[in-house]
Formats: structure tokens, sequence, C-alpha cells
């Protein structure tokens, strides 16, 4: 039976101790929830876009370091502060899914981090 791996890249630098950047069981990948902070640096974008540009970013690092990519995404839950932001995160966020799109939800929320506009939490798949 597989065992759960914690999966924390060190290009992410230091993350939320209350959290694993991802686990992995099996050929499945559970990303947490990723905000809008450049995975370089730590700051938080300016807009929406740039902030979901930094999430997806952040995702592509985690996956990778998972051992998969951004074509085996599976599904992605996405909040996002203000409703009225959705159309231009879905430019950015179909920019890192230009084929097949993978089951979402998306819903406003209230985020937990100042000037966070925009999270995103996937789970993908280790093809064989």
């Amino acid at each position: 039976m597989p065992k759960k791996e914690i999966i924390a890249p060190a290009a992410l630098g230091r993350t939320n101790p209350s959290l694993s950047p991802a686990t992995k069981f099996g050929n499945l990948v559970f990303v947490s929830g990723q905000t809008g902070r450049n995975p370089s640096t730590g700051e938080v974008g300016a807009d929406v876009r740039e902030q979901t540009r930094n999430v997806m970013e952040r995702i592509k690092i985690v996956l990778e370091d998972a051992g998969t990519t951004m074509d085996n995404v599976l599904s992605a839950t996405c909040w996002l502060k203000d409703a009225g932001d959705f159309a231009a995160f879905n430019e950015e966020y179909d920019k890192y899914f230009p084929g097949s799109k993978p089951a979402r939800a998306t819903v406003q929320a209230t985020l937990m981090g100042a000037g966070l506009v925009v999270e995103v939490m996937v789970t993908a798949c280790i093809p064989d």
C-alpha cells in the first residue's frame, strides 16, 4: 500500500508551517491552496492577473517536484476575493491549460492574507 509523502519544494522558500505545499499518495498529488505570492520573492502580486500567474507558477513548481506537470491536473478549486475579477482570472488561468481543462469550481471568498485576491488548490496524477 502506498504511503503519504510530503512535497515541499525548496524553490518556494519558507512556506506556511501549518500546512504542506502538497501531499503525494500513490499516483495522486494534492497541492494545497497556493496564493498570489511570487514564488521567488514571496511578494504579493499587484492585481488578479499577476497573482494568478504567481499562483499557477507556484503550482507548476510543486507539481514538478512531485514528478508531474500541469498537463496532469485533474481538478482545481479556485477562490477569488472579488467576483468582478472572474474574467481576468480566467484569461490568465486558461494560459496554463491550453488543451483539455481540469474539472473546476470557482467561488468568491475572503482570503486569509493581506492583499491576496486569488487562491487555487489542485489535484493531479502522475501517469504510469
